[in-house]
């Protein structure tokens, strides 16, 4: 039997009247007891961040193995886009540790077993948001250069071409807006379906909401996000052991701010 205990059922209406108003200084609070979790967890946040670092690795390699080097950027902003899926693990672990109780490895990856059927599909969404953004990558390459191949030595060619610069802005234009959309609903989505057994669309309205009454402390945590995140990829992927599960253990702590405990 899973030492996870299952989370208590609550209605979408009563999670929407315990949305919390928090000033911008909470999210630097955020950051500092995520670290604290982070040094908390003793191996297991290293080990399981490193894991982040590998498959970072892996799409960079892989993709240029394989030829698609313009797949490289979008693939690892769709691999950062289920990243609050990936972290569900660190949310059960902070939540360990605001019990007293010892962070374990188990705990790490078990935490989807408190509500099974919700989180994947939860995960099952936001992998199919992943598949239409890569799909839509190489559509959008063909647009930009419909007369070049989609080789290593053209995409290179390209790069610094006006075509080249353009499809780069558009892209990470676009690309943004798509992040943007994930950040709103999932801001405190998995956490609220790791501690409260509801479903994804109750989960999304509750983050949607959270949002739309926090906006200036939002967009700082999203900044946050990007940077902490951005600085973990320079040094070939190696800051996402850190980084990652930094972010995941302060996402715990922004949920148990915003919204109210029953």
């Amino acid at each position: 039997m899973s030492e996870i205990s299952s989370p208590p059922t609550d209605t979408a209406l009563s999670m929407i009247q315990r949305i919390r108003v928090v000033e911008t200084a909470q999210v630097w609070r955020w950051l500092r007891l995520g670290w604290q979790d982070y040094r908390r967890s003793g191996w297991i946040g290293p080990v399981y961040g490193a894991v982040f670092a590998a498959a970072g690795l892996f799409i960079v390699f892989g993709l240029a193995w394989l030829g698609w080097p313009y797949l490289i950027t979008p693939m690892i902003g769709g691999f950062l886009l289920i990243a609050p899926l990936l972290a569900l693990g660190f949310y059960a672990l902070s939540s360990r540790i605001e019990r007293g109780e010892p962070p374990r490895w188990t705990h790490l990856h078990l935490a989807w077993r408190t509500n099974t059927f919700h989180i994947m599909t939860a995960g099952l969404v936001l992998m199919l948001v992943v598949m239409i953004w890569a799909r839509l990558s190489i559509v959008l390459f063909a647009l930009f250069f419909p007369y070049q191949s989609m080789s290593v030595e053209s995409f290179v060619a390209q790069s610094a071409t006006l075509a080249g610069i353009s499809f780069t802005l558009f892209m990470l234009g676009l690309g943004a807006a798509v992040a943007a959309l994930v950040f709103v609903t999932t801001v405190v989505a998995l956490p609220l379906m790791l501690d409260v057994k509801t479903d994804i669309f109750s989960a999304a309205l509750v983050s949607t909401l959270v949002v739309v009454r926090n906006p200036r402390p939002m967009a700082l945590w999203a900044v946050v996000i990007v940077l902490v995140t951005g600085a973990g990829l320079l040094p070939a992927f190696l800051g996402l052991t850190v980084a990652l599960p930094v972010i995941g253990h302060a996402s715990w702590h922004a949920y148990r701010d915003l919204v109210k405990e029953i």
